[in-house]
C-alpha cells in the first residue's frame, strides 16, 4: 500500500494498492461512509481494499474533507470525491491500470459518493459541481448507500421532531441546507436526481439495516428500471449496515459475488 496525494490539503489523499501480476488491473476506487463526518476516516476500509486488491483489482482507497471541517462539506466534500476519481488517469501514468474498467465502491455515505461519480456528468454546468470531461465509471457499486438525499434527510428530520431531539441532520449538514432551500444543490448531488446515467451499477442493502432504511435503495432501484437503467438491487435479508464492509461475513462474500458480476458485465 502506498499513500499518495491527489490534491494539496491533508485529506486529499488516497490508498493504492495493487494485486500480483504485471497487469493492466481493473480498478477499484473504494469510499468510506460515515455520513460525510470527520471523525470517520479511511480505515473503514482497509479490509475492503485489500480483499479487492486480493481479487485482481488495483484497489484507490481516497480521503476527503468532510462535514465539521473548516472547508468540508458543501461543495468541497463532493469536489475532492471527484478529484480523487479523476486522479486514476494520473495513476496510471505509474502504474499498469485498465483506466477502462474504473468501477466505485461505497458504504453508506460512501455509497451516495459512489452513485454520484457515476452520474456527475449530468450535473449542469451552473453547479459548483460541475467538473469538465470528467473519467467515467464502467460500473458503481453502493453498499448501504444514501443513494436520494432528500428521502434520507427527511428520514432524519421525522425522526428528530417526533422524538423531540435536538436537529441532527447528516444530509442539512453536507448540502449547508435543507433540500427545500438548496434545491440546486439537491439536483447538483443526489444520484437520484442524476438518472439515468447509463452506467451499470448495483445496489446492496441488509434488510436489517437501522442506520440507511433499506426503503432508500429499493426506491431508488424502482425508479432506475422506470427510466431504463442498467441496475440491479439485492436485499440480504439476515444483514445489517456494518456486515456488508466486514470481510468475515457473509454478507461480505455476496458484496465479492457482485463486484466479481459487475465487472464481467462492462
Amino acid at each position: 500500500m502506498k499513500k499518495i496525494f491527489y490534491g494539496d490539503k491533508k485529506d486529499q489523499f488516497g490508498e493504492i494498492r495493487l494485486p500480483e501480476g504485471e497487469g493492466p488491473h481493473p480498478v477499484a476506487v473504494v469510499i468510506h461512509g460515515g455520513f460525510w463526518k470527520e471523525q470517520f476516516q479511511v480505515d473503514l476500509m482497509h479490509d475492503v481494499a485489500e480483499d479487492l486488491t486480493a481479487q485482481g483489482f488495483a484497489t484507490w482507497n481516497i480521503e476527503y474533507r468532510r462535514v465539521g471541517q473548516d472547508d468540508g462539506a458543501w461543495p468541497n466534500t463532493l469536489l475532492d470525491v471527484g478529484a480523487a476519481f479523476d486522479y486514476v488517469l494520473e495513476l496510471s501514468k505509474e502504474y499498469n491500470l485498465d483506466t477502462t474498467k474504473t468501477i466505485t465502491i461505497g458504504h453508506s455515505a460512501g455509497g451516495h459518493l459512489a452513485m454520484w461519480l457515476a452520474g456527475r456528468h449530468k450535473i449542469q454546468t451552473t453547479s459548483d459541481l460541475y467538473v469538465e470531461h470528467p473519467h467515467s465509471v464502467a460500473g458503481a457499486m453502493s453498499l448501504a448507500g444514501v443513494v436520494d438525499l432528500e428521502t434520507m434527510h427527511d428520514v432524519h428530520h421525522f425522526r428528530d421532531t417526533s422524538m423531540g431531539a435536538e436537529p441532527n441532520n447528516p444530509v442539512a449538514d453536507l448540502l449547508k441546507g435543507s433540500p427545500k432551500d438548496v434545491s440546486e444543490r439537491i439536483k447538483a448531488a443526489s444520484p437520484l436526481e442524476l438518472l439515468p446515467f447509463n452506467v451499470p451499477h448495483v445496489l446492496v442493502h441488509g434488510a436489517l439495516d437501522i442506520h440507511v432504511p433499506i426503503g432508500i435503495s429499493s426506491r431508488y432501484h424502482r425508479i432506475a428500471e422506470e427510466l431504463a437503467e442498467f441496475v440491479k438491487f439485492v436485499e440480504l435479508t439476515e444483514a445489517e449496515h456494518f456486515m456488508l464492509i466486514d470481510t468475515k461475513t457473509e454478507a461480505w462474500a455476496a458484496v465479492r459475488e457482485e463486484v466479481d458480476l459487475l465487472l464481467k458485465s462492462i
